[in-house]
């Protein structure tokens, strides 16, 4: 599961968010797969100087646990909106270093396209693994909005400078909406469904 480029751990912020706008033009914008048999969540946390990444793998559609890891590492870039994946990205490398095999898909805490340059969290890791990935933010980024529907499942589009760049999805009537956005070799309405489906409960 290497990288398909240097880890680049520590540049600076300006650094950075040039190669995020290098690094987006290699985001896939178009499903590359059939029906997945696994799906991942993907998540981490930072405390002091320390970062936990988690994957937990679940099989499709059952939702049933078939396998986990977790890797802790030191932080080695500051927090800076917009620049996130540079701090939680390595972490979570390893983590998906300690799968048995990756999984066909992954869902992932933080914004994918839904991004000012276009490269949130969930597109600089589904690119550095190859792996499709959405992106399923609890806040917004950029962009505006409509407030969708109070029923589960309804939507409204995330625009910014014209463009779409997610959706806005209620998963469960009265719970406040997520940020779905494309991560990686995925298309939106393939990632909203992706989403509805892995949140029944």
């Amino acid at each position: 599961m290497t990288p398909r480029w240097p880890r680049h751990d520590a540049p600076t912020p300006t650094e950075a968010a040039a190669l995020q706008d290098r690094w987006r033009e290699r985001v896939l914008r178009e499903r590359t797969f059939g029906e997945p048999r696994t799906v991942a969540g993907v998540d981490i946390g930072i405390r002091g100087e320390r970062a936990r990444g988690a994957v937990v793998v679940l099989s499709w559609p059952e939702l049933q646990e078939v396998d986990r890891a977790v890797a802790e590492q030191p932080v080695r870039f500051p927090y800076v909106p917009g620049l996130l994946g540079f701090r939680e990205v390595p972490c979570l490398l390893e983590a998906f270093e300690r799968l048995r095999a990756l999984p066909d898909v992954a869902l992932v805490d933080g914004q994918g396209l839904a991004h000012p340059r276009r490269f949130g969290v969930a597109c600089h890791l589904g690119v550095a693994l190859d792996l499709p990935t959405v992106g399923v933010g609890k806040s917004r980024l950029v962009g505006a909005h409509r407030e969708p529907g109070q029923r589960r499942g309804s939507r409204v589009r995330l625009v910014h400078d014209g463009e779409v760049i997610g959706v806005v999805l209620r998963t469960r009537e009265g719970v406040k909406p997520v940020y779905v956005s494309i991560g990686h070799r995925v298309d939106l309405d393939t990632a909203v469904r992706l989403v509805l489906r892995s949140t029944r409960r």
